[in-house]
């Protein structure tokens, strides 16, 4: 690459051949000429031709990079893995369907860039292309985590978000970390700026990740990351003694 990125878009995929060329080509769209940025692709132990379509892409493209779990690990230790990978300051996410629109990564950007105390930008869905079903779900999910965690966010599950990358690697690791973000860099003195981005249907193939809103497979979580907020004392004020 011809310059150090000041940005890195991270991009968890697991199976999403199809979706992999109209995704790029949609964040470059968005992304050319505004920062210096790479893309790094985290291909989660994927068995169809996800790899040789991001190859292909990479022999076109200098700031794209692939990441490819042997397994799959899941989602969340997808974005870690590309979150350590990246060169830039600031990290972006957004899941690899082409249900996020790159559209609105400029504005989660512009949010943590020029925020002195900004840990985290956020996507708040609307418009959600979900069954009803889902929908349900994940409210009584958000109301259940905002009552018990109070970090003040409607929408934990959108995958569009932007964090400092430093503010992310402080932060304890579990599976699931990436959707209780939120409370975590508010334990941190962190504050959080909401972006309202519009949800719409994925490309092609179908979920290849769980969902949150299955609060059931959440509830260990929720109750560590309470726990957590409940144990954290005060960051010491540090300053070194010169002789």
């Amino acid at each position: 690459m011809s310059s150090q990125p000041s940005v890195s878009i991270v991009v968890p995929v697991r199976n999403e051949a199809d979706n992999i060329v109209p995704l790029i080509e949609e964040i470059t769209a968005v992304l050319d000429g505004r920062w210096a940025y790479e893309i790094i692709y985290v291909n989660d132990g994927s068995t169809d031709a996800t790899g040789e379509r991001l190859a292909a892409m990479m022999a076109q493209r200098d700031n794209l990079r692939q990441l490819r779990h042997a397994r799959s690990a899941g989602q969340s230790a997808a974005v870690r893995s590309g979150v350590r990978a990246a060169r830039g300051a600031i990290v972006a996410t957004l899941d690899g369907d082409g249900q996020n629109n790159p559209v609105f990564l400029p504005d989660l950007i512009a949010a943590v860039e020029k925020g002195a105390n900004i840990g985290l930008a956020a996507g708040q869905r609307v418009g959600r292309k979900d069954t009803g079903f889902k929908k349900l779900q994940s409210r009584v999910a958000n109301k259940v985590r905002n009552a018990i965690l109070q970090d003040g966010t409607r929408d934990t599950g959108c995958g569009l978000k932007a964090f400092r990358r430093e503010v992310f690697l402080s932060m304890p690791y579990f599976d699931g970390l990436h959707r209780f973000l939120p409370a975590l860099v508010r334990r941190e003195g962190f504050d959080i700026a909401y972006v309202d981005v519009i949800d719409r249907p994925r490309h092609s193939g179908v979920s290849n990740y769980g969902f949150f809103d299955r609060l059931w497979i959440g509830i260990m979580d929720l109750a560590g990351v309470w726990w957590l907020i409940r144990r954290k004392k005060p960051t010491p004020d540090v300053t070194e003694v010169k002789a």
